[in-house]
């Protein structure tokens, strides 16, 4: 087992790490002395394991590794922290007080809407990975490496591959490439909630293999290249029932770039996709997403370049088992303009700031984006998204819990448009008898022609 040490990074080692990672990006690997830091003077995946200095952000100690008593498989999670009671709120009253430790699209949030406020809770680091997927992401450190162009990753199946990033080209690969389950099904619901707060329920299930860093799969067993395969289908509501997507992603897209084909049961037809990519607007999401803001973010990098700004403490959604907790229905969590307030749960977290501003000569209807990467996951938790005029425009909340596998999990992922007043909640589970499930699937299962077997008639 990997010892993990609890004490804070020593102050000179933290500020030449951050000068570096401030820097222009480059091309730079990691010595073998730094990468000895993993799993020491850092935690596995390259987190400071200390508390900060004020004990608001506690040590990691090994997140949590299992979940709460009660839970069946399959099932909805019970909240490990139900006790917790409320620090403070951060309300419109007050949010210039907070203003340092909060995003642009969080302060815009708070000053738009008098009912929307942020409740902050004790921080729990729960954040935790299989003991394989911390060696391998220990091991890529000295030797995962950077496609030519950058829009992509070689030299490793599995793992974090950049945990001591030095650029940030490198930083965007680490969520993208996290340990997200093996191979699981899912079931949620999405809803485009108007101005006015009403709203269609529209109910997918998703089919996933991912095969890098599958851990039910031997080094060898697993594809030199693919990332993941995807089936989507829509069954409801019924003018919407019985469209299925199909999607293969790769982790060096200079190799291979994303394939897609869909289903439409109206034609009966299965057709090439290359529109499930970049600002293509998102399945049934009434133009509120794009594809590539599925997770917060996903797919090709190569339309941004990427700049890592250092790390700060925020206050971010986290351990959210209340705002997921089957005890809600969704009229009780979507309301006008934003979520019910009372639901969601906030804490203090280090997060890595990540901007991505359009390469030119390239489109995309966001001109740049700040990404906020939890410290101790990889995983996206806020993105303030800006229009080609430089305003902010859209805001996104990924409402995260630990799973069983163990991982974290961003759902639901909110996207709130602050220009209309209009917000998309994806990833809903509260209603759904089945959160998630191991499932066996076969190659054939995601092929085109599998995939007009999978629509209804």
């Amino acid at each position: 087992m990997i010892q993990h040490k609890t004490k804070m990074l020593g102050a000179a080692v933290a500020l030449a790490l951050i000068s570096v990672l401030s820097a222009a990006p480059v091309l730079a690997e990691v010595s073998a002395t730094e990468a000895a830091k993993l799993g020491k003077a850092l935690t596995p995946m390259g987190a400071e394991p200390g508390a900060n200095a004020a004990g608001t952000i506690p040590a990691w100690t090994g997140g949590l590794t299992k979940p709460a008593a009660g839970y069946k498989e399959g099932g909805h999670y019970p909240d490990p922290y139900a006790n917790d009671k409320v620090l403070f709120t951060i309300d419109a009253g007050n949010v210039d007080k907070y203003a340092a430790q909060l995003s642009p699209g969080q302060i815009a949030m708070l000053k738009k809407y008098p009912g929307f406020k942020m409740n902050i809770y004790p921080t729990h680091r729960s954040a935790a990975m299989p003991q394989r997927h911390y060696e391998e992401t220990i091991a890529n450190a000295t030797k995962a490496k950077l496609a030519p162009s950058g829009n992509g990753v070689a030299g490793t199946k599995g793992g974090v591959p950049f945990p001591i990033p030095q650029s940030g080209q490198e930083a965007i690969w680490n969520p993208l490439l996290r340990y997200r389950g093996d191979n699981y099904a899912s079931n949620w619901g999405q809803a485009a909630v108007t101005r006015e707060g009403s709203y269609t329920m529209v109910r997918l299930e998703h089919d996933f293999v991912f095969h890098y860093g599958n851990l039910s799969m031997t080094d060898a067993q697993r594809d030199d290249n693919k990332l993941f395969d995807l089936i989507q289908r829509v069954t409801a509501p019924a003018r919407l029932a019985g469209a299925v997507l199909l999607v293969k992603d790769y982790v060096d897209q200079d190799k291979r770039a994303r394939e897609a084909w869909s289903y439409n049961p109206g034609q009966r037809r299965v057709r090439l996709a290359p529109n499930i990519a970049y600002d293509n607007p998102g399945t049934a999401a009434d133009g509120l997403r794009t594809n590539d803001d599925f997770l917060l973010f996903n797919g090709a990098t190569d339309r941004y370049n990427w700049k890592l700004a250092g790390k700060k403490e925020m206050y971010i959604p986290y351990n959210s088992f209340n705002l997921r907790s089957n005890k809600h229905k969704y009229s009780d969590i979507l309301k006008a303009g934003h979520l019910n307030s009372d639901l969601p749960r906030y804490e203090l977290h280090r997060v890595w700031v990540l901007e991505a501003t359009l390469k030119e000569g390239t489109s995309h209807i966001y001109k740049r984006r700040t990404f906020y990467i939890d410290e101790d996951s990889w995983m996206f938790v806020l993105v303030d998204k800006y229009d080609n005029r430089d305003q902010l425009w859209r805001f996104a909340e990924g409402h995260s819990i630990m799973t069983s596998a163990p991982f974290m999990s961003p759902y639901p992922q909110i996207h709130y448009d602050l220009q209309s007043g209009r917000y998309l909640a994806m990833g809903l589970m509260n209603e759904e008898p089945m959160v998630e499930a191991k499932i066996q699937r076969s190659a054939g299962d995601f092929t085109p022609s599998a995939l007009r077997g999978e629509g209804t008639q």
